[in-house]
Formats: C-alpha cells, structure tokens, sequence
C-alpha cells in the first residue's frame, strides 16, 4: 500500500512540475522586474481565480478548520463564507483602481496617499508578518498533513517533534525551486493544476467519508449526518464560540477586507491581470469557491467527530486521521500530492510576495541607483532565500501553541492586518488626511493590540477587538486630518498599464455569490440543518428572500452604473486612445 501510494505521491508532483516548466518555455526568462514580480502582467482570469483561491486554501484550512468543527461547530466557516462578500467589493472597487494606478506592490499607493515613511513602516509590517505568520504556519500545517499521511514517525522510528522538523525543511527546501527560480508567472501556473486537484481530493473526503458513515451507502450516510449531531452545523455563534456571528459581521469582514484586498501575497495576482476583465473575472471566480470551500474544510471535522468520537489528544492531527482512515489506499497519494501542492503553493506565493516588497520597496530605493532590473531582481530573491530559511527554523515551533493551529494563525495576524487595512481605508475615502494620521494610527493600532493580547488579555474576541480598534482609529485620523490637513487634496494618478475595461457580467456575477452567502447561512443556523427539523419550508422561503434581494440589487447597480456612465468612462477612453496612438 506505501509503495502505491507513493508512487501516485511522486506522479502528481512530477506532472505539474514537467506542466510547468512547458508552459514557462519561451516566457521572457524573468529578467525584468514586470515579469518576475507581475508574471509580465499577463495572467488570464482563470489563472487568477485558481491562484487566489490556492494560495489562501491550504494544509492550514483543512487541518485546522475541521479541528475547529470537531471540537465545537461551523461558525469557523465564517472566514470562507463572508470572504465571498469581500472579493466581490474587491473586484467591483479596488481591483479598477489598482490597475488604474498600475502600482506593482499595495505600499507602492501608500507612498503616493501620505509618504516614504508610510510606505516603509508597512513594508516592514508586511515582511513580519510573512515571517513571524504566513510562512512559518504554511510550513507547519504542511508537515503536519504530510508525516500524518505517510506515516513518516512510524516508519522511520522518529519523535512525532523531529518528523515535524524534517518535513518542514524537505517541503521549504523543495518550495524554493518554485518561488526563487520560476517567479510569479510559474507560481501561478502551478496553482491552476494543484487548484483543480486540490478541490477533487478536498471533495474525495466528504464523499468517502459519507460512505463510511453510511456503511457503503451514500444516502445513509448523508441522512446521519444532518441527524446524528445537528448541533454542529449552526454557524450562528455566540461568545463562546470560535466565531461568534456579531464578530463575523464586524472585526472579521475586516480582517478578510485586509487579506483579499491589500495583502501583498494575495492581490499581487490581481495586479497581474492583462486586463480589468480578466482581474475581475478571476476575483470573482475565487469568491464563488470560497464559499463553497467549508465543504472540504469544515464538515470533514462533523464527519470525523461522528466516526472516530470526541475523545482526542490533539485535533491538528484529526483531518489526516480521517483521511487514512476513509479513502482507499490509491487516493491517498493523490490526495498528498495536490495537499503538498498546496502547501508549496502558499510557500511560493509569500516568498514571491516578500521578493517583491523588499526589491522594490526597500532595496530599490535605498541602493538601487544604478542598477539594472536583472540585479534588482537578484536580491529580492536572495532576501526571499533568507526569510524563508528564518521561517522554516520558526515553523515547527508552532506545535507548541496552546490554542490550536488556525486559532494561533488569526490571533497573530491581528497585529498586522487590520492597522494596515485601515491607512489604506482611510487613504481611499479622504483627501486630506496627512502622513502623520497614519503613522500615528498604525503605532497606536499595533500597540494596543499588543497590550490587550499579551497583557491584559480580556474574554472578548480578538476580532472584536479589532473592530473596535479600527473605528477608535479612523477617528483618530478624521480629527488629525481636521486639525491639520494635507496642504492639497490627494488625487489618484492614472497610468492605466493595462485595458481597464470593466467586465459586462461582473454585477450578475456579484448578486449570485452574495446570494451564495445569504444562503450558505440560512442553511448552516437554525433555520436550516442545525434546527430541530432540518431542512422545512420555512428555509426554502428564507432563500427565496435572500435570491429577490441579491437579484434586486444586481439590477440596481446595473441601472446605477449605466446613469454614471459617460463623461468619466470617455474621459479614461480618450486617455487610452491618445496612449495607444
């Protein structure tokens, strides 16, 4: 069965590196700074959606999600199901200015808002959180699937603490092959394959595991699902649960604002469209399968408390106990193999991310006088070398945290992600208020946060916390920006590198995943498979409500945008033309 599984293990990875490097033949060698950091800024909407979506789903989801559900319930999939929401505002309103803008990094529009100072105290908020949370905790999921599938402890007679270490390396080792030497454009390609893996073996779980609860049947094992604990299904939470659902609406839209929106590993593939269509296309296309993805990563955690019981020493470890436990031995392989993809994928992604930050936010300006791309380019990939080794000595470190792995991810990135969401907010919807505003809310953000989580460490959720930080810290700005304002209001430049014709379909697109969320939580709360009778009439009506209300406002902003239409739009298209001729 090992050697099978293996075998099939070796297969997939060999198959998406030979589609890799085929698909990289004849691409300009990555020379330039465009090609390498943007992939020539030539990425279609497909790649994109499976990009994004790949990049944010990995080894962390599944593991630590669906431990999460197997110890309480589904209000976790508030982080898949509300992302929805956010990349459709991402792609009707922040995606056309960032390619109208034509920047290349999220910091490059903070220079341009306040100044240099902002931009580098981001940069460098940005580059610690890679290091201290994105790839250390990629790593760390990672090696958990992977020891846990092969059984890489039990037959090489090691510690559970030393299989943990030697499969973080082996898998960074490996990752930088991909992110050092291929750029952007081969992360991107590579996504798309383990994408379309990734969402078969997610599914594999479910499916298989359904038949085992069924004793072979499909049927019954989806009928003792819904019956056996429908407690676990309501997504609905109160204080005491993982997510609790006014937190949901607030500090967590938030943080998914700051994550799909102005994270510099996830929306650098937005950047990269070749055109609007294309980058609101692929935008779109992530939203409609995050809010599919509790699918594959929270109910897996229901159908493994009912199979193998409540008693655990550690959930981390539950995901991959169900997989071997569920999944006939051939599929395990596979199922490994687009799991590792994952893995390396997110790993890439950062490290490419980070290249790119210190390249052209901090090398660049300090020292890049006099230097051609090809050397600009060179030490961002050795600055992306460095932090990826510091992050595989941190990553194993991480099993030591005491509230489980996706608990241990958020918590941290809380110091990060919403002060930075906020100056970029504010910079959007102002015109004047200075550099000084932001510099002071990012310290006064950071700190509190600090002192609330290492100090004072209150029962409130963390993402309560934030929210209440950010609407204390806009106000902070409105007063400064009051007291003394930029001496001129700020206007977005235009360079408009690429086509920035809007996608026709993009509101219908926007109305039918709003409805997927709507409808996600009337079927996950009480209303729905958590309530004493499950599925009734009553929750038919609720979606039909939640299908009228997204199909009116589909058909309002519709008749919105065609009454803006017309002196903006020519305005731009006469820009184009003049360009272009």
């Amino acid at each position: 069965m090992q050697i099978f599984t293996i075998l099939s293990f070796l297969f997939v990875l060999g198959f998406v590196a030979a589609y890799t490097y085929m698909k990289m033949r004849g691409f300009n060698k990555n020379e330039s700074k465009g090609s390498y950091f943007l992939g020539g800024r030539s990425l279609t909407g497909g790649v994109i959606g499976a990009s994004l979506l790949l990049t944010n789903l990995s080894a962390t989801n599944f593991v630590g999600m669906s431990a999460q559900v197997f110890s309480g319930n589904m209000t976790n999939m508030a982080y898949e199901v509300t992302s929805g929401f956010v990349l459709v505002v991402v792609a009707l309103l922040l995606v056309p200015r960032y390619l109208k803008q034509g920047i290349t990094t999220i910091p490059d529009f903070l220079e341009s808002r306040y100044d240099k100072q902002v931009k580098g105290i981001v940069s460098f908020l940005f580059l610690l959180m890679f290091i201290l949370n994105a790839i250390p905790i990629t790593l760390y999921s990672g090696a958990i699937a992977i020891t846990r599938m092969f059984h890489i402890q039990e037959n090489f007679g090691l510690s559970y603490e030393a299989s943990i270490w030697i499969t973080v390396w082996c898998i960074g080792i490996i990752g930088f092959f991909y992110a050092i030497v291929g750029g952007l454009k081969a992360v991107a390609i590579s996504d798309t394959i383990n994408g379309i893996g990734l969402l078969i073996g997610g599914l594999l779980v479910p499916i298989f595991g359904l038949l085992a609860l069924g004793h072979g049947s499909f049927g019954e094992g989806l009928s003792h699902l819904f019956t056996a604990t429908p407690e676990k299904f309501n997504a609905i939470g109160n204080n005491h649960d993982v997510v609790p659902f006014g937190a949901a609406l607030t500090g967590l839209i938030l943080v998914n604002f700051y994550y799909w929106g102005t994270d510099q590993s996830i929306i650098q593939r937005a950047l990269a469209a070749k055109n609007l269509k294309e980058g609101q296309k692929g935008v779109m296309l992530a939203g409609f399968f995050k809010v599919l993805t509790p699918i594959v990563v929270c109910i897996p955690g229901i159908i493994a408390f009912q199979l193998l019981g409540s008693k655990t020493t550690n959930p981390d470890l539950m995901y991959t106990q169900l997989v071997n436990k569920v999944l006939p031995a051939p599929l395990v392989g596979f199922f490994a193999a687009v799991m590792f993809g994952s893995v390396l994928s997110v790993f890439n992604g950062v490290i490419n991310s980070t290249a790119t930050l210190f390249a052209l936010n901090v090398y660049e300006p300090l020292f890049g006088k006099g230097k051609t791309d090809q050397e600009i380019v060179r030490n961002g990939k050795r600055f992306g070398f460095l932090l990826g080794i510091v992050s595989m000595f941190i990553a194993p470190l991480i099993m030591y945290a005491p509230d489980g792995l996706f608990q241990y991810v958020q918590v941290v990135s809380g110091f990060f992600n919403v002060p930075i969401f906020t100056v970029i907010f504010m910079g959007y919807v102002t015109k004047r208020v200075p550099a000084i505003a932001a510099k002071i809310s990012l310290v006064f953000f950071v700190g509190t946060y600090a002192v609330l989580q290492l100090i004072i460490k209150p029962e409130m959720s963390f993402l309560y916390q934030e929210a209440i930080l950010f609407v204390i810290s806009c106000a902070m700005m409105l007063v400064i920006g009051k007291m003394k304002p930029r001496e001129t209001p700020y206007v977005m430049p235009i360079n408009n590198l690429v086509e920035i014709e809007p996608w026709e379909h993009r509101y219908e697109a926007g109305g039918f995943i709003i409805f997927m969320v709507f409808a996600a939580y009337i079927l996950f709360s009480k209303l729905g498979f958590a309530g004493a009778n499950g599925f009734t009439a009553m929750t038919a009506l609720w979606l039909l409500i939640a299908a009228v209300v997204s199909f009116a406002g589909v058909l309002y902003f519709k008749k919105r945008d065609k009454v803006a239409e017309s002196p903006v739009t020519a305005a731009v298209k006469g820009t184009q033309d003049v360009r272009v001729k």
